[in-house]
């Protein structure tokens, strides 16, 4: 029997749901989701195996104008997006119009792989407005296939998958039939506490915010964890911590809860808030958080 693989790469502006998306595919939370913009900031790959399939998912950050050397990593991201898919996945949602970068949606209209065009977020509109969504991405992405959708109620999302299986080239699967994703445990360690600072401070804070896991220890029945929240001013360091630790309290205590569902064991984490200036704009920081790579 013939095996189908291949990488199918989802890019779209910020906050259109390709994070969602991808979660619903792989049947599991690897990428953080919230209402906020650039929650995404490294390329995630989730694989999802079948008997005579693998499918590589890969979730990009939004595409942004790059404001500091941070943004400008990320957005390398989404370029070499281009460079290894199989299938391209263009995320909107309803009541969009553009993407942010003309380069960008031209490389969508002149692709030579099979573009999916996913309108998002569809429990949102009308009949009305979604008919004439569907007409002006056709007229403006004319080489797509259109699939109107809803990523968190599920809607058309099956026949999304299904149709990626069936434009999956032949081939051998990449990785190991039993891989979730390409990305290590400290990752998503990472990503789960700073999940938590998005959602629990405002303004500048989650974006000045760079998290590392220095110790991950596990065991039959417990995983020890001490990470470092980073941050770029001391201002920052004191919202962070809050009246009495309150503040990072409640950070570790959610960010635990969830690393016990996803690795299955009890989690005891030690978080540490540590000033480190300006590390958006440092290379060699950047690099040892995993963006100049």
């Amino acid at each position: 029997m013939s095996h189908k693989a291949g990488f199918v790469n989802i890019i779209g502006n910020p906050n259109v749901g390709k994070s969602t998306l991808m979660n619903a595919f792989v049947g599991e939370r690897l990428s953080i989701i919230t209402s906020k913009a650039q929650t995404t900031r490294h390329r995630i790959l989730g694989i999802v195996n079948g008997e005579d399939f693998q499918m590589i998912l890969s979730d990009t950050p939004g595409i942004i104008k790059p404001a500091y050397e941070m943004q400008e990593s990320m957005m390398n991201f989404v370029k070499s997006a281009f460079e290894d898919a199989d299938i391209l996945i263009y995320m909107v949602e309803i009541g969009e119009q553009d993407l942010k970068d003309e380069a960008f949606f031209n490389k969508i209209i002149h692709s030579k792989i099979p573009v999916l065009l996913l309108l998002n977020k569809i429990d949102n509109s009308n009949q009305e407005q979604l008919e004439q969504q569907v007409a002006f991405w056709a007229e403006k992405v004319p080489n797509a296939e259109i699939y109107p959708i809803s990523a968190l109620k599920n809607f058309n999302v099956p026949e999304v998958f299904q149709r990626i299986i069936s434009l999956l080239p032949e081939s051998p699967a990449y990785y190991p039939k039993d891989q979730l994703t390409d990305k290590p445990e400290r990752f998503f360690v990472n990503e789960t506490i700073r999940e938590k600072i998005l959602l629990n401070y405002s303004k500048e804070i989650p974006y000045a915010v760079e998290i590392v896991t220095e110790e991950f220890f596990e065991d039959d029945k417990i995983i020890r964890i001490r990470s470092l929240i980073m941050v770029e001013r001391e201002t920052q360091k004191g919202i962070i911590i809050g009246h009495k630790g309150a503040a990072l309290k409640k950070v570790g205590t959610e960010a635990r809860e969830d690393l016990e569902k996803f690795f299955g064991k009890q989690i005891h984490i030690e978080l540490v808030v540590k000033v480190n200036k300006n590390w958006r704009s440092n290379a060699n920081m950047l690099k040892r958080f995993g963006y100049n790579q």
